[in-house]
């Protein structure tokens, strides 16, 4: 299954700025646009593993995980 998403970027001054659209949280800020990409793909990959173990602690036992595309 490939994911797909948005990044919003934009240069401030010196800087790459920017932010994913789909996932709260999912910004950077570097100093080249490529850099820019690969810090957002970083951090939508650690927002989603962080918010999937929460998922997990607060179903703490006895749950079933259904993987499904959209």
């Amino acid at each position: 299954m490939k994911n797909e998403f948005t990044a919003i970027i934009k240069k401030e001054d010196d800087w790459w700025i920017g932010w994913v659209e789909e996932v709260s949280g999912a910004n950077a800020q570097e100093k080249t646009k490529e850099e820019l990409l690969i810090s957002l793909k970083e951090a939508v990959k650690d927002i989603i593993e962080l918010r999937r173990e929460e998922a997990r602690r607060q179903a703490k036992n006895n749950y079933e995980e259904i993987t499904f595309a959209i």
